[in-house]
């Protein structure tokens, strides 16, 4: 019988690690994923692949900030394919909490690759390592590629720029299979309620049904190159598929403002928004209110004329990135990955699953 490939996922409760770990369980892997001791479980994304008679995935206990912990488990299990996703990935959060930022996005990464290193397991474990679109920060051309100079904006890009270059650096030194994937902004209904697209879904979709007054957003004209996670996933296992290690960008090619997000979200409810106002005055307004785009019951209680977006000063960061689009030509040559989920595709698999919650809670309340 043949030996089934062993796969090593931290963050496996996030986003990214719940499409995953269900792509890499579909293709046969054994999947062991690391998760943080807590004393509430936060595995409701992935509760359908643990447990059961059918292969799912395994948890351990382990964190990015303890090397002890670290260095057991790729011991104990030898992994065949390491996929480094754990961070603390809220730019935002990095700046109130910079030094466990920096410990967990950054030097964890280094302990990883230490652990390999010393179980002398560089010919047989691949180690992914999720970098971000953040390392561009202030871009220096536009779009950016593999050849981009770096300026990260936040203690998360700057810890992220650190693990980005100890990975090159453990490749060329030791002889690792290691590779970054400069993963640009993803997304999907799994996204965390604290990033801005799946709280401008989220928070559309409670509007439309009256469980709050308007959503609050900080700067509405940053750019970013969103795409859908499931796609994403695909292209970090095709990294590791190579037979040398190389790092790629991973984008669709495509860029939309936050404005445009709120917009789209809105008219897949059927509401056509208008601005109005400037800076921190400015105000979104439902202009006009027709037929949903998504096959959802009409009885939404927004009303023409309501104010359903305001600024909010506590949104803006210290320093933030204005803009970032990605060119994946060399993924799409060398990977043969592609892109398959469009934007207006994306905005409304998020509005599905978030008009189901809205309207679960307003049962609950007895709005509805």
């Amino acid at each position: 019988m043949k030996r089934r490939k062993k796969a090593l996922i931290t963050g496996i409760t996030g986003q990214d690690g719940a499409y995953l770990s269900e792509f890499l369980v579909g293709k046969g892997y054994e999947v062991f994923g690391m998760v943080r001791r807590s004393s509430l479980p936060n595995t409701g994304r992935i509760r359908h692949l643990c447990g059961g008679s059918s292969p799912g995935v395994n948890l351990l206990q382990g964190d990015l900030a303890d090397s002890e912990s670290i260095f057991r488990i790729v011991m104990e299990i030898r992994p065949d394919e390491i996929y480094n996703l754990g961070s603390q990935s809220h730019v935002g959060v990095s700046f109130k909490e910079p030094e466990y930022t920096a410990d967990v996005s950054g030097i964890g990464t280094l302990r990883f690759l230490e652990a390999i290193r010393m179980f002398n397991l560089e010919k047989k474990t691949k180690f992914y390592q999720a970098s971000t679109s953040e390392l561009f920060g202030k871009v220096r051309e536009i779009p950016q590629s593999e050849k981009t100079p770096f300026y990260p904006r936040s203690p998360y890009g700057v810890a992220k720029l650190f693990a980005y270059w100890t990975v090159v650096n453990y490749r060329e030194a030791y002889g690792l299979f290691a590779a970054n994937g400069i993963l640009f902004n993803h997304e999907s209904p799994l996204r965390g309620e604290e990033f801005v697209t799946r709280k401008i879904t989220r928070g559309v979709t409670r509007v439309y049904l009256g469980l709050q007054d308007c959503l609050s957003l900080g700067n509405l004209d940053s750019r970013r190159d969103w795409g859908h996670a499931r796609d994403y996933v695909k292209a970090m296992w095709l990294i590791l598929r190579r037979k040398k290690p190389e790092d790629f960008v991973i984008a669709t090619g495509r860029q939309h403002s936050v404005r445009e997000f709120v917009e789209m979200s809105a008219k897949k409810m059927g509401i056509i928004i208008r601005w109005r106002g400037k800076g921190l005055k400015e105000v979104g307004i439902a202009y006009k209110i027709g037929r949903p785009e998504i096959d959802i019951p009409e009885k939404g209680r927004v009303k023409e004329g309501q104010v359903i977006v305001r600024i909010d000063p506590r949104f803006y960061r210290p320093s933030d990135v204005s803009t970032l689009l990605g060119n994946s030509k060399k993924a799409r040559k060398l990977l043969g990955w592609k892109p398959e989920v469009s934007f207006g595709q994306l905005v409304e698999d998020m509005i599905v699953s978030d008009f189901e919650l809205a309207e679960k809670e307003a049962r609950e309340k007895s709005v509805l």
